[in-house]
């Protein structure tokens, strides 16, 4: 068994979160003190909220140029030797860049997805113990079966030869004090006075760049917006986002034209405060995003909508979530094997969702 265990999950926040139940095995397999997780820099916040790392254990490379990629590169194969990790475990998927750094980190356990005898970008025989990507099950249970592969015979083939119930499943509880909560809803009652007393439906109307194939139109999002003004009397509409969604957030806001009981908070909250938010607030519709997984966090209700990617793999884990899809015939078009890169040209799988299918998932949670 090992004594020490590094995760690499360099990217998205919002599978971090989907990761809780593998995180949960690794520290009663090693204990938290002996868990370290490598990560981008601007991907560092989420994995701050969850409990499973000490702050000093997560490491971080600042991604924003070559140069700077290759010396925190250097820096963090140089701390893990030094820290004599054992086990590195691989949850990107299936890229060469995140196989080689598995592999730089000297560990003696290297675990990861391999093709096998399917299509795919060749990862080299860089694993001590692989796995075979299973499209047949949520990404939660494939992240818990790299856990679980450290204490599977090592000759077997393919891993993991094992059972993983639904009860195994979990993902950890964010709860802020009284005082975030006040200071959250201070935030809101500064842009909406009164907001206070009313029901708070969130709206996420962006996703990353990173697949711009997941956004719902953002007139639907207005449109649904109204309704719900329309439809209850005490609700308000607060949009969320990046900062970077900042400027397309205050769009929508405006738009659904109701400046006393809408607003938008894209890029004036921090993950903290976003979380905190999330526990004042009675539901969060999304795109297919982090915020979803987020939230999975909270006790908020949440609608998610999916096209280019299926729920059935990455539904938000929470018994409060609510996922829509077209079903197209040609949905789910991103997966590991093409990259995540799509030929699709027209999201058609996310203009199918209607303003009265969400609607009506709406109005249930609020009534």
């Amino acid at each position: 068994m090992p004594r020490k265990i590094v995760f690499i999950k360099l990217i998205e926040m919002g599978s971090t979160v989907l990761a809780c139940s593998a995180f949960e095995e690794a520290s009663k397999m090693v204990g938290k003190k002996n868990m370290f997780i490598l990560v981008f820099e601007q991907n560092r916040a989420i994995v701050d909220l969850l409990p499973y790392f000490e702050r000093e254990n997560v490491i971080t490379i600042n991604d924003s140029n070559l140069v700077s990629f290759i010396l925190g590169l250097f820096k963090a194969m140089h701390r893990l030797r030094r820290e004599k990790v054992d086990a590195a475990i691989d949850m990107e998927g299936l890229t060469r860049s995140s196989a080689i750094i598995t592999y730089l980190t000297g560990a003696r356990r290297r675990v990861g997805y391999y093709n096998f005898s399917s299509e795919g970008p060749y990862r080299g025989r860089l694993f001590t113990d692989e796995l075979a990507y299973n499209f047949q099950h949520h990404i939660s249970r494939m992240f818990l079966a790299l856990v679980r592969s450290l204490k599977a015979p090592r000759d077997q083939v393919p891993k993991l030869k094992e059972y993983i119930s639904s009860k195994d499943i979990v993902v950890a509880k964010f709860s802020p004090d009284q005082q975030e909560k006040e200071e959250i809803l201070a935030l809101v009652e500064s842009r909406i006075p009164g907001a206070r007393n009313k029901t708070l439906i969130l709206l996420n109307p962006n996703c990353s760049d990173l697949l711009p194939l997941r956004r719902w139109p953002a007139e639907k999002f207005v449109a649904l917006g109204q309704k719900l003004i329309a439809e209850h009397a005490d609700v308000l509409i607060v949009i969320t986002g990046a900062p970077g969604e900042k400027i397309e957030a205050e769009k929508i806001a405006s738009s659904i034209a109701q400046s006393d009981r809408v607003c938008s908070l894209a890029g004036f909250t921090t993950m903290r405060q976003l979380l905190t938010l999330y526990c004042v607030s009675k539901l969060l519709v999304s795109n297919d995003s982090g915020p979803c997984h987020f939230a999975a966090l909270t006790p908020i209700n949440i609608i998610a909508l999916f096209g280019p990617e299926t729920p059935l793999l990455y539904a938000p884990v929470s018994d409060k979530a609510t996922c829509i899809t077209a079903n197209l015939a040609c949905s789910p078009c991103v997966n590991m094997l093409n990259h995540r890169f799509s030929p699709c040209s027209e999201n058609k799988c996310m203009q199918s969702i209607s303003i009265e299918q969400v609607l009506d998932a709406a109005n249930k949670v609020i009534s």
